[in-house]
C-alpha cells in the first residue's frame, strides 16, 4: 500500500510529537506515609532502635514452621498452596490486577483498525444503482501529554504489587492459623493420653473402693465419689474428643478437603504422648523498622496508598485539553478493475484538540474523591503499622510472661502430684477419707491439663510473633547449623 507523499508544511509534525511527549505528569508525586516510629519494642529485652525500611517483595522461600521440627507439621502445610481455595481466590485477583496494569500501558500505543466494504446505493430521481468498493487503515494515538497514561500505569503497577503482597498475607494467614490448629490438636492428644492414664488409676481406685465397701471397710458414700470421680472423669474427656474433631475439620477446610475425607491419627503411644513436651522456639523480633519490610499486609497497604496517590494525577489530568492525531489510508472505487490505480487512493490525517469547558463540577468532585481515597489509604497503611507493632507486642509480652508460667505451673503439678500420692497412702493407712484423695486427684489432673494448656498458648503465641514478623525467621548461628534456638521448661506434666 502506497501513500501520497506528505506536504511541507506537514513535515514538522514528528518533531512536535516529540515536543508533546515530553509533556508533563500532573498530581503529585508518591512518598512514603509518615507512621507512629517506635524506637524499640518494649517487650524486647534488646534493640538497636529505627532504621530506614521499605517493603520487601513477598516472598514463598521462608519456611518457618521447619524451626518447630514437626514432619507432619511440614507437610500439612506443604499442602496449602495445593487446594486451598482462599489462596486461589487471591491468586486470581492478582492475575486480575496484571490484567489490569497490562490494560492502562497499552493506552501508550496507538491504535490501528482496518476496514473493507461494499456498499450500493441509487439517488433519489435515477434508476441507476451504483456499487462504492472499499479498502482502508486506519490509526489514531491520543499523546499523553499530562501524564494521565502514566499515572494509570502506576495505579496499574502499584495495584498490582499490592494483589501480589494480599496473596502472601493471605498465604502466612492459612500457614500460622494451620500451625495453631494443629499444635492445639496435639495439645489435646497429650490432654487425652494424661486422661487415659488418669481414668486407668481412677478406675482402680473405684474397684479397690468396692472390695473394700464388700469387706465392710469403707461406707457407700466413699463408693459414690470413687464413681462420681471417675464417670465426671470421662465425661471431661468426652468432651476433649469433641474438640479434637472441630480441629481436625479446621485443618481439613485450610487445606482444601471435606472434613470427611481427613483424619489425624493420635500418637500410637499413649505414654509418649502424655509426655510430649516440644520445645517453644525462641523467635528474635528484630528492630521495628525491619517489620515494615517483612510483613506483607503492611507492603499491601502501602502499595494501596502509591495507586490512590496516581489516581489523583489521573483525576487532575482531566482538566487540561486531550489532542488526538488520527490517519487513514487505502483505496476507494466503482469497479474492482479499478480499485487500486492511482485515482483510487485515499488517504487523511488530522488532528483534533478537546478541552472540556463546564461539567458542572464533575472534574473538581473526581478529584476531591481522588484525594479522599487516598487519604483513607494514608490512615488504613498506618493503621495497619500501628495494629502489626501491637501484635508484636502481645505475644512478644505473652511469651515472656507464658513461660515464666509454665515454670511456676509446674512447680505446682509437682506440688499437686506429691499430695496426691499423700493423700492416697493416707487413706490407705486409715487416717484420710476418701474424700481427701478425691479431692488431691483433682488437683494433681488440673495442674497437669494447666501445663498443657500452657504449652499450647506458648506455642500459639510464638506462630502468631512468627506471623506478625511477616513469616521470617532470623536465628542465631545456632539456628543457622540446624539446631533451633528454644526456651527449655522445667519439669514435664
Amino acid at each position: 500500500m502506497t501513500f501520497r507523499t506528505v506536504p511541507l508544511s506537514l513535515r514538522p509534525l514528528p518533531v512536535l510529537v516529540a515536543l508533546l511527549l515530553a509533556g508533563c505528569a500532573v498530581g503529585p508525586d508518591y512518598s512514603r506515609p509518615s507512621t507512629a516510629a517506635a524506637t524499640a519494642y518494649r517487650e524486647a529485652t534488646a534493640d538497636p532502635g529505627w532504621t530506614p525500611a521499605k517493603p520487601a517483595s513477598p516472598s514463598q522461600s521462608d519456611r518457618w514452621w521447619e524451626i518447630y521440627g514437626d514432619p507432619v507439621l511440614n507437610q500439612l502445610i506443604d499442602q496449602i498452596d495445593l487446594n486451598n481455595q482462599t489462596l486461589r481466590q487471591y491468586e486470581a485477583q492478582y492475575r486480575q490486577a496484571q490484567a489490569t496494569a497490562a490494560a492502562a500501558r497499552a493506552a501508550f500505543f496507538p491504535t490501528l483498525g482496518a476496514n473493507a466494504g461494499v456498499t450500493r446505493s441509487r439517488s433519489a430521481g435515477t434508476t441507476q444503482v451504483s456499487t462504492l468498493r472499499t479498502l482502508s487503515l486506519s490509526a489514531a494515538w491520543e499523546p499523553d501529554l499530562w501524564g494521565s497514561v502514566r499515572r494509570s500505569v502506576e495505579a496499574g503497577e502499584a495495584g498490582t504489587l499490592s494483589a501480589q503482597a494480599t496473596l502472601a498475607s493471605a498465604r502466612l494467614s492459612a500457614q500460622a492459623t494451620l500451625a495453631q490448629d494443629y499444635f492445639q490438636l496435639r495439645v489435646i492428644d497429650a490432654e487425652l493420653a494424661l486422661y487415659d492414664q488418669t481414668l486407668a488409676a481412677y478406675k482402680r481406685s473405684l474397684d479397690i473402693t468396692r472390695n473394700q465397701f464388700a469387706s465392710g471397710i469403707n461406707t457407700q458414700a466413699d463408693v459414690a465419689q470413687a464413681e462420681s470421680q471417675y464417670q465426671s472423669t470421662v465425661a471431661q474427656r468426652l468432651d476433649l474428643e469433641l474438640q479434637r474433631r472441630q480441629l481436625e475439620h479446621a485443618i481439613a477446610q485450610l487445606l482444601g478437603k471435606a472434613p470427611a475425607d481427613f483424619a489425624l491419627p493420635l500418637a500410637t503411644s499413649a505414654s509418649a504422648s502424655a509426655d510430649w513436651r516440644p520445645d517453644v522456639p525462641v523467635v528474635p523480633p528484630g528492630v521495628p523498622s525491619t517489620l515494615l519490610e517483612r510483613r506483607p499486609d503492611v507492603a499491601a497497604a502501602e502499595y494501596q496508598a502509591a495507586a490512590a496517590n496516581a489516581r489523583i494525577g489521573v483525576a487532575k489530568a482531566a482538566y487540561f485539553p486531550a489532542l488526538t492525531l488520527t490517519g487513514s489510508g487505502g483505496y476507494q472505487s466503482q469497479t474492482l478493475a479499478q480499485w487500486f490505480d492511482a485515482p483510487s487512493r485515499v488517504w487523511s490525517l488530522g488532528a483534533a484538540l478537546a478541552q472540556t469547558i463546564f461539567d458542572g463540577g464533575l472534574r473538581r468532585a473526581q478529584t476531591d474523591q481522588a484525594i479522599a481515597a487516598y487519604d483513607a489509604t494514608v490512615a488504613q497503611y498506618r493503621q495497619t503499622v500501628l495494629g502489626a507493632l501491637v501484635e508484636v507486642e502481645d505475644n512478644l509480652a505473652a511469651l515472656r510472661i507464658l513461660e515464666n508460667e509454665a515454670q511456676v505451673q509446674d512447680k505446682a503439678l509437682a506440688a499437686a502430684r506429691k499430695a496426691e500420692q499423700l493423700a492416697i497412702n493416707q487413706y490407705k493407712a486409715g487416717t484420710a477419707t476418701y474424700l481427701n484423695v478425691v479431692v488431691a486427684q483433682a488437683s494433681a489432673l488440673s495442674a497437669a491439663r494447666s501445663a498443657y494448656q500452657i504449652l499450647g498458648r506458648r506455642l500459639s503465641a510464638s506462630i502468631l510473633l512468627v506471623s506478625a514478623l511477616g513469616g521470617h525467621w532470623e536465628g542465631d548461628s545456632a539456628a543457622a547449623d540446624g539446631a533451633p534456638v528454644s526456651q527449655a521448661s522445667a519439669g514435664r506434666p
